[in-house]
């Protein structure tokens, strides 16, 4: 059977719109640190499943999801509501393409984000090959109100001086107000770090976020000259299409 029903470990509410959540690893799963599975609830008999990218890193005995609640959504109206103990039904095949595979290694990562979008960049700071790749990993998470800055105090505390993280909030005051994506296009982003601007030679660049925001920023990298990693082999870029089932 392809899903196997698993225990709700925790959940975390970070904002009204936004909640994380552990359940225990099914047994013989196994993932690339993110990459993402579909979870789902059942519901009058029928199993109401959409793709979420794993949190928790691989090496982990459970898994961690970072979840967006629309109020309306088959899955995520009724998913705000698990807690402790309830049941959860995981799918037994791990997808994805922002491994570390999907990029070749380089200088400067850049990991741009929207809203949940930060979670499989989660699982990916928290892999120490990461840093064993690129000399630098700038994580750039652009949400509207600062309290869906999910996951913010443990980034911040990691204590890594090849990590920079640049969260960004476009609806409230904030240090940075400005969208990840944007930050990138214009260059200001790596000046204001102190980095070398963005090469497409030696630096590679993942997306996750709102359909909108992968778009225009595959848009941007094809006409500067970056190549996407696709079935023709691996590039400087790589997005995460299927993140536009998370908002369901």
């Amino acid at each position: 059977m392809p899903y196997s029903e698993q225990t709700v470990q925790s959940v975390r509410p970070w904002s009204a719109r936004t909640f994380s959540f552990t359940l225990s690893r099914p047994q013989d799963f196994t993932f690339e640190n993110g990459e993402f599975v579909t979870i789902g609830l059942k519901r009058e008999g029928k199993l109401v499943a959409r793709a979420y990218s794993i949190v928790s890193t691989a090496d982990r005995d459970h898994l961690e999801f970072l979840s967006i609640h629309v109020p309306d959504g088959p899955l995520t109206s009724q998913l705000v509501h698990i807690r402790p103990g309830d049941n959860v039904w995981v799918n037994s095949k791990a997808t994805g393409s922002l491994t570390l595979n999907h990029v070749l290694p380089g200088r400067t990562l850049y990991l741009l984000a929207t809203g949940t979008g930060l979670a499989p960049f989660m699982s990916l700071i928290r892999d120490p090959e990461l840093y064993a790749r690129f000399e630098n990993v700038v994580l750039v998470h652009s949400v509207r109100t600062v309290v869906e800055l999910a996951y913010r105090d443990e980034i911040e505390s990691l204590d890594n001086p090849q990590l920079y993280y640049v969260p960004t909030v476009t609806r409230e005051p904030f240090p940075v107000p400005e969208r990840g994506g944007d930050l990138f296009r214009s260059g200001v982003l790596s000046q204001r770090l102190g980095l070398p601007a963005a090469d497409s030679e030696r630096d590679r660049v993942m997306v996750c976020g709102n359909p909108a925001m992968t778009r225009e920023l595959t848009h941007y990298l094809k006409g500067s000259g970056w190549t996407p990693t696709s079935h023709r082999g691996v590039g400087n870029f790589t997005t995460e299409v299927a993140f536009v089932v998370h908002h369901a």
